[in-house]
């Protein structure tokens, strides 16, 4: 233990940092950060007031909402703080603790979207049974579930990494704390980490793409069985807004991590989009899209202009 290195600080790369329009471009990432929180939390506020969105669909997307709120607070803040003050530095405990959370809403995000497939391959493969396998216990012991394993994994991951030694650099090259950048700059341990980062990666990452896709495969070739053609074009839109948000989120992310490090400036911008314009982008998607919360916004509007008035 004595031959290892545990530097006191780490410095990040920030988003363009030496630019002419730094001030323009942080005033612009300032207000995708206040826009996605603001979204995420009106989708958050409408669902939980409006009772015709209290159906499990409308629950997975509250949780998906909470845990785009927390990808965007674990990292955009600390890139604020960089772009505005000039330092760049951060210590080593506060980059082990946001690579926790950014790695706990990451790992939820992947088994909330799958929980969200998967309530719609019951909607739209096995409607006849939809109340009776997602009842409301089912849903709050899977998203109960989802977020004990986030939790759990997340350590997993984390604290073993935080052990290992970092004598190759003090500099991480993107403007938040994560594995696998971590990875990059350590000296010791490091094949033995891989063992768990591979592991992890299967589990919570390739699982659910994998089970998401097949889930869709099953879902548009029933849509495509459906004889009545306004039918198939109901299970259609009821899904449509999920499977947007599905690969948005999973291009964004193949782009992040499996970018060849020699694109430097390019991975910053798939990180910017893929921690501060998706999460954004995800309640626009199912409140542009989504007939039902159009309806509750209109009606929600409505009652409050009817007691105002009363």
């Amino acid at each position: 233990m004595e031959n290892q290195t545990f530097p006191k600080y780490f410095h990040l790369v920030p988003f363009f940092i030496e630019s002419e329009y730094k001030p323009f471009i942080t005033g612009i990432y300032f207000v995708l950060y206040l826009s996605g929180i603001f979204a995420n939390s009106f989708i958050m506020v409408l669902i939980f007031l409006s009772s015709d969105l209290h159906t499990p669909m409308y629950f997975f997307l509250c949780s998906l909402s909470f845990t785009d709120i927390g990808y965007t607070t674990a990292t955009v803040p600390k890139h604020l703080h960089i772009l505005l003050s000039g330092d760049s530095s951060i210590s080593f405990n506060q980059c082990f603790t946001q690579m926790y959370f950014y790695t706990l809403v990451g790992i939820t995000e992947n088994m909330v979207i799958l929980a969200m497939a998967f309530d719609r391959y019951v909607a739209i493969c096995n409607p006849l049974h939809y109340h009776s396998i997602l009842r409301w216990k089912s849903c709050i012991t899977i998203i109960t579930g989802i977020w004990i394993s986030g939790l759990l994994n997340s350590l997993v991951i984390t604290v073993p990494l935080s052990y290992l030694s970092f004598c190759i650099s003090d500099t991480i090259h993107q403007f938040f704390c994560d594995g696998k950048v971590l990875i990059d700059i350590a000296c010791a341990g490091v094949n033995e980490f891989y063992v768990v980062i591979y592991i992890e990666t299967f589990l919570f990452s390739f699982c659910p793409c994998f089970f998401n896709f097949m889930s869709y495969v099953k879902i548009i070739k029933v849509i495509l069985q459906m004889k009545s053609k306004e039918g198939s074009k109901k299970a259609f839109s009821t899904c449509s807004s999920h499977l947007i948000v599905i690969i948005m989120y999973y291009t964004t992310a193949i782009l992040v991590y499996m970018m060849p490090p020699n694109y430097d400036r390019l991975h910053q911008v798939c990180l910017v989009f893929f921690t501060a314009v998706t999460p954004m982008l995800n309640p626009l998607i199912y409140s542009l899209r989504n007939n039902d919360v159009k309806r509750a916004l209109l009606k929600l509007m409505a009652s409050q202009i009817y007691l105002q008035a009363a």
